[in-house]
């Protein structure tokens, strides 16, 4: 929430309006006086870091009277407030869309009982009302994420990382159950990013035997082998007849029929508190500068609108239209209507519960395939690769096929380092780092004959390479050696993996996001540091080749001053620092290959030299750290989504050119990458994304998140102008209703 406010703060100043902070909420609004106060440039710094919100919440029962809102509404009158951006649930929401529905009314009344003159309800004749949705529950219709969510799952899968290791120490079985009242979305990302036994949503109640098949379930996995159980529950679960799910029921039901030593741990407030993720700092500033776009645009006309995020585009929705939707899940599920409720939830919900579905509820057919399907990582390792490549093989042996896993890359897949790999030899893999297969940037062109010679050994029908810029690069080789080398004419699919973020075709990459909270939280105690020692520049140096995604994201992340990239050319006159009496601290991030002069040193001697006497300069050159650690939540179930969807499509493509039991495949559609672009997972041909790439500098040519610089050089307080052009339109929420006579 603090992103969003700092955001919101400083894009007003910029654009010339005068900002105000509201304190403790709807109350502050009722009561007004001190709890209203201008907002300055600094009163907003060094808070990015900070959880919660500074500002302070708080519920409030005047606000919900009429009496409340009058007085609500004199405190706004008199200070000439007419715009209000209002971060909260959808009880909030609601709540600000009454009252501006209201506004006329009871400005008329204030002016009838003398409150306020007829000239200042005159100058504010109508209430414009934005709304940006914080909750973790991630709850609200309409948006993919709301503010806080992402870093509840951190919370959560810190603590589920931590019980894994006592689990299998001890051969227990652990029952975790998760906040999120009504809304099963914490439990269901952190089932699919820890590879849970089972999950209890209160979207979808288990069916009626379901007791039988939980022990039933647990049995499998203990008897190949595993040595952990682990259930999520969601705190609202439910069965079909409506009645609460609770862990200690579950836990009774594990003890009674199976013996099994079981805990039970209720993680509770836990998952609101802590500092903000990466992702959900990006996500409250690019709200925060949206949101009042969108309040400077508006008109009496202009229905009051949520700003929320769909894929990785902004977009603005009319608040109430979101508001009816989230009613109608719950309308939904007292209706025992469960998949309409799953439905209303969207896209993104359904299809974390569907690939959850397939993981965990459907067995490897008796019949096989016939087919054999390799998977293999190149590049630099990255976090969550281990994830996917999970995925891949699990999703592939319940298609049927026969899975091979090749050690160190194309250089494995030419020494023949493959083996075949089972259901169990995957398990616990999704919150391993780096890459467990073994990782290398070794390009195949060199070994056309021996990887020709392995495919046809192990007769391999189609190829997953998870993997990096190489991994891009590497397979279009493969596609040009088909001319000569018939065993290379196999299904191929690309899925990008790599902290750098540098794949074409696709805006994210596996592996990035966790980079970017490596960087981030870093960054975080170096700031704590210089807060100490007061007046210290910083200079941080990231990696990613000539791709400046990580140093803009994490300079956006943290509140850098300055990110320098090789995207955006940068001059003498740029490196200038500009501490002022209360500027302490000047942060600037560096791409490792931003300029071929202005290097790290380069700029910490030139600081170093004029700083003397006016301030410190430290150098911090992040490394291969940044390639390391635990993959984070996003990077789990991304790579968990982006390996299941990969085999369906594979599996389709090795049926389509399968001609009298052989496989030949040598159209342009036959070998593709899995990317995500704007809000879809789409396949592309690698030749197609050929002409999008600078091969050179190893970076797609056009990227979306350079777009974003603006938002960082402005609150940065750079004078430039605003480019408005990627500013979302109003949209409407598409209702997927249906009757009640279809669905019987």
């Amino acid at each position: 929430m603090n992103a969003a406010v700092r955001a919101v703060v400083r894009v007003g100043i910029y654009t010339g309006a005068k900002v105000y902070f509201v304190h403790e909420g709807y109350q502050g609004l009722v009561d007004g006086g001190d709890n209203i106060r201008e907002a300055t440039w600094e009163s907003v710094s060094m808070m990015l870091q900070l959880g919660g919100t500074v500002i302070g919440s708080a519920r409030c029962q005047d606000f919900r009277t009429r009496e409340g809102r009058l007085k609500a509404a004199c405190n706004l009158v008199k200070r000439g407030i007419t715009n209000l951006c209002v971060i909260g649930g959808d009880g909030s929401l609601t709540g600000a869309n009454t009252f501006r529905v209201e506004w006329n009314a009871l400005l008329q009344d204030l002016v009838k009982t003398g409150s306020i003159m007829a000239e200042e309800a005159q100058k504010s004749s109508f209430l414009n009302i934005v709304g940006m949705v914080g909750s973790i529950d991630n709850d609200f219709c309409g948006t993919d994420m709301t503010i806080g969510t992402d870093s509840a799952l951190h919370r959560i899968m810190e603590i589920v990382d931590a019980i894994a290791t006592t689990a299998q120490s001890h051969q227990r079985t652990f029952v975790l159950e998760v906040m999120g009242r009504h809304c099963g979305y914490l439990a269901l990302v952190t089932a699919l990013a820890c590879g849970a036994d089972w999950v209890f949503i209160p979207e979808s109640p288990p069916e009626d035997d379901w007791e039988d098949h939980l022990c039933r379930r647990l049995t499998e996995t203990r008897g190949r082998g595993s040595r952990l159980n682990i259930i999520i529950v969601a705190e609202g679960a439910i069965d079909k007849q409506g009645k609460a799910i609770t862990s200690e029921d579950i836990k009774s039901l594990v003890v009674k029929r199976l013996g099994y030593d079981t805990r039970v741990t209720i993680l509770g407030h836990v998952q609101r508190g802590g500092t903000p993720s990466a992702f959900d700092r990006i996500l409250g500033s690019r709200m925060g500068v949206e949101a009042v776009m969108a309040l400077l645009e508006g008109t009496p006309d202009t229905p009051a609108c949520v700003v929320s995020l769909s894929g990785n585009q902004a977009v603005r929705l009319p608040l109430m239209e979101c508001v009816q939707v989230t009613k109608d899940v719950t309308t939904a599920m007292n209706e025992r209507r469960f998949e309409d409720a799953v439905k209303l939830r969207g896209r993104s919900f359904q299809n974390n519960w569907n690939v959850y579905k397939i993981l965990a509820h459907i067995r490897p057919p008796a019949t096989k395939s016939g087919y054999n399907l390799a998977v293999m990582n190149v590049g630099a390792p990255a976090a969550g690769m281990n994830a996917a490549v999970r995925s891949t093989v699990r999703i592939g042996l319940i298609h049927g096929h026969r899975m091979l896993a090749v050690h160190d890359g194309f250089e494995g897949l030419a020494e023949g380092k493959v083996e075949e790999i089972g259901w169990g030899g995957v398990g616990g893999w999704t919150g391993i780092g780096g890459s467990k297969l073994g990782t290398k940037r070794t390009l195949p062109k060199k070994y056309f004959e021996e990887i020709s010679s392995t495919i046809s050994k192990f007769c391999i029908h189609g190829l997953i390479v998870i993997g990096g810029f190489e991994a891009f690069t590497g397979s279009l080789e493969l596609m040009d050696g088909r001319a000569k080398f018939e065993e290379l004419c196999i299904p191929l699919c690309v899925i990008p993996a790599t902290v750098s973020n540098n794949v074409p075709g696709s805006d994210f990459s596996i592996g990035a996001d966790t980079a970017l909270n490596t960087i981030t939280m870093t960054c975080d105690r170096i700031k704590q540091s210089a807060a100490g020692t007061k007046r210290r520049v910083f200079i941080i140096e990231t990696m990613g080749g000539y791709c400046g995604y990580l140093a803009n994201m994490a300079g956006l992340a943290a509140g850098a001053d300055a990110a320098y990239i090789y995207e955006d050319p940068f001059t003498i006159h740029d490196l200038q620092v500009r501490l002022t009496g209360q500027v302490q601290l000047h942060l600037v991030y560096l791409n490792e290959k931003s300029n071929e002069n202005y290097t790290t040193d380069f700029i910490y001697n030139l600081y170093s030299e004029e700083g003397k006497g006016v301030f410190d300069t430290r150098k911090n050159v992040l490394g291969h750290m940044q390639q390391g650690g635990t993959p984070t939540p996003f990077d789990r179930n991304f790579g968990t989504k982006m390996g299941a969807k990969s085999v369906a499509w594979i599996s389709g493509k090795i049926k389509e050119c399968s001609r009298h039991g052989r496989i030949f495949a040598n159209t342009a559609d036959s070998a593709c990458l899995l990317g995500m672009r704007r809000r879809s997972l789409i396949f592309q041909p690698l030749t197609e994304l050929k002409e999008q790439t600078d091969f050179e500098h190893r970076i797609p040519r056009q990227q979306w998140w350079l777009k974003l610089r603006p938002i960082l050089k402005i609150l940065a307080k750079y004078k430039i102008e605003l480019d408005t052009s990627e500013t979302a339109h109003l949209e409407h929420v598409v209702r997927k209703r249906v009757s009640v006579e279809a669905a019987i």
